[in-house]
């Protein structure tokens, strides 16, 4: 039965006691974590978000009624406990925070009850992530769940101080929206008041923002909620919190110069760790030709090296026929593992192959100097010499090399470099490694469409120098975008925005839009900017993956209070859900089965 918690107040959260409380009487709070009845002495093991602390009952000291209350106790019972804090009288607990004292009982209120748990409340669960998801308000108590949720508290906090020191004001935007296109696709929402009208749910608050810039609050930031119906993965949600910031009569320095700071600011009073500044910086096209990837994991080496040139004239079809299509020969050097069997070889060509690549070439150099090789019975022993050197391949190393399209050669090599770190050891997750990537292509071509696509959005400025190529050749605009990667995750994006219409409508054009088009999708930016627009640029961070890296977890549903599965479902609330028909009425809207779920 519960009892009230009337005429107790608590003094005190278990880890804020210490050696200095002795011989004071206080009141804690929390879930039992554990008992142990020793006969004439029971043992509580108390719980709340700050962690653990100790309580022994005895009779003589809280008397019989309390006693018999602290027998029934199980795991979950949520009690409230006054008492006289004491040295610890058995062994020291160096793993505790409170592992030197404990409180001697003199009253014990069960104020609630629990069935027993489906699963054991305790960090590092090994229960299945389906069943914890179930019963999430259960997992959430886990002690180390709890610490995620108050580092992500505390980063909010830092942000938002920073920031407003800095000069920014907070500022909410709509999240009813317009749907637009160019982004992934919109949640919709319909309305009830304009039947057959719906509106969007924000992918991100860009262009408010901007019209914020327009509107003269000069430094805007926000904790945004951000929607966007993608598939998921680890570090993707279907919902997610986006620092979001807007700044004016800016350039790119500035932006990253504001940043930084932030960066470190965050970093070290939350975990300690001290970030270095300036963070290193790396354009789009190094980070391609050296890693394989526009957000490229630092912690180690293992670079691309490109052969093309050594092996251009070479008589293995498979190189010469992808650098006759236009394409690249690239490799990486896998140094020390030349000794790999052919059997972890042939899973890597396989890896491979999930990425785009038709094969993997390979090329283990021996302890006597000697080759093993797929290939070498095409080369010359002149031109295997010069591809070894070329690739710094030293006895004992493993070289692996893929040909075809760059952009197919870019992705297999760098998610091969990966790979192999994670199964070498090399990823350590005490090590923080920032870049900011740089001078990203302003437009990629869609193969799908037939048309360029911004790579960022249609707001980006385009590099001054480069505008001259615009209308000739386009895809070899850079944009003044720039991202914050940490070990191999973008944490962060943003660019320069186009300020002047003539650059904006010029923009649009190369996308495929006319005129009216880019009216009738974002005309009320369009006519906002012929009132005086001030230069302007911004970036948006995802909380969650930054938390997710600073807690080092592997998913970001371990920083996210509610997440949702991989269809993008709540197993706790079976949300999305149906609804009742007079509703939908009510919305006219009618709902049409698959054929599928009518045959």
């Amino acid at each position: 039965m519960s009892e009230s918690m009337k005429g107790l107040h608590r003094s005190h959260r278990c880890t804020e006691l210490n050696q200095s409380n002795i011989g004071q009487t206080v009141t804690v709070m929390g879930w039992v974590q554990k008992s142990r009845n020793k006969g004439g002495i029971i043992f509580v093991d108390l719980r709340d978000r700050s962690g653990l602390l100790q309580i022994i009952f005895e009779e003589g000291d809280c008397g019989k009624e309390n006693f018999d209350k602290a027998y029934r106790l199980r795991s979950e019972f949520v009690i409230a406990v006054v008492g006289t804090v004491e040295a610890r009288s058995g062994a020291v607990n160096e793993n505790l925070a409170t592992g030197t004292i404990e409180i001697r009982a003199k009253e014990v209120r069960i104020l609630s009850e629990s069935e027993t748990p489906p699963f054991p409340i305790e960090e590092n669960s090994k229960t299945k992530e389906e069943l914890r998801l179930k019963y999430r308000y259960l997992d959430l108590r886990r002690p180390d769940l709890q610490r995620n949720f108050i580092l992500r508290s505390q980063v909010a906090t830092l942000t938002r101080q920073f920031l407003a020191e800095e000069g920014f004001l907070e500022i909410e935007t709509p999240m009813l929206c317009k749907s637009t296109p160019e982004g992934a696709r919109d949640y919709l929402v319909p309305s009830r008041v304009h039947p057959g009208n719906f509106y969007a749910l924000p992918q991100s608050p860009q262009l408010f923002k901007q019209l914020l810039m327009v509107s003269g609050y000069d430094r805007y930031f926000q904790l945004a909620r951000c929607f966007r119906d993608e598939d998921l993965r680890a570090d993707r949600q279907p919902e997610f919190t986006q620092i979001d910031m807007e700044l004016s009569f800016v350039d790119v320095d500035d932006v990253i110069d504001v940043n930084e700071r932030l960066l470190k600011k965050v970093f070290e009073e939350t975990i300690g760790v001290d970030v270095q500044l300036p963070i290193q910086r790396m354009t789009w096209q190094d980070a391609m030709d050296r890693y394989g990837s526009d957000k490229p994991d630092t912690r180690f080496g293992m670079e691309l090296k490109n052969v093309s040139e050594v092996v251009k004239d070479c008589g293995f079809s498979v190189f010469t026929g992808a650098l006759a299509n236009g394409g690249s020969v690239r490799g990486i050097n896998a140094e020390g593992q030349g000794e790999m069997p052919r059997k972890k070889i042939d899973a890597l060509v396989e890896f491979a192959k999930g990425y785009g690549a038709k094969g993997l070439a390979y090329l283990a150099i021996n302890a006597d100097g000697t080759y093993k090789s797929s290939f070498a019975k095409f080369m010359t022993e002149e031109e295997l010499k010069a591809l070894v050197e070329a690739m710094n391949g030293k006895p004992g190393d493993l070289l692996l090399f893929a040909a075809d399209k760059n952009k197919v050669v870019w992705d297999v090599l760098g998610a091969l470099r990966l790979e192999i770190a994670n199964q070498l050891g090399l990823l350590d997750k005490n090590q923080y490694n920032f870049l900011w990537v740089t001078e990203f292509p302003l437009l990629e071509y869609s193969e799908e469409e037939g048309r360029f696509k911004a790579m960022h959005h249609p707001f980006t400025m385009p590099m001054e120098e480069d505008l001259e190529f615009i209308d000739t050749d386009p895809g070899r605009v850079r944009a003044k975008a720039y991202d914050i990667v940490l070990n191999g995750t973008e944490i962060g994006g943003g660019s320069v925005r186009i300020f002047q219409n003539h650059i904006q409508e010029k923009m649009f054009e190369v996308l495929g839009f006319t005129k009216e088009q880019a009216y009738e999708q974002f005309g009320f930016l369009l006519n906002a900017f012929k009132y005086g627009v001030p230069p302007h640029a911004g970036l948006a961070y995802g909380l969650d993956r930054l938390v997710m890296l600073m807690a080092k977890e592997d998913s970001i549903r371990d920083v996210i209070a509610f997440p949702k599965i991989k269809d993008a479902s709540c197993l706790m609330t079976d949300a999305p859900d149906v609804v009742d028909s007079k509703q939908l009425e009510e919305l006219c809207i009618d709902i049409t089965k698959a054929a599928a779920e009518e045959e």
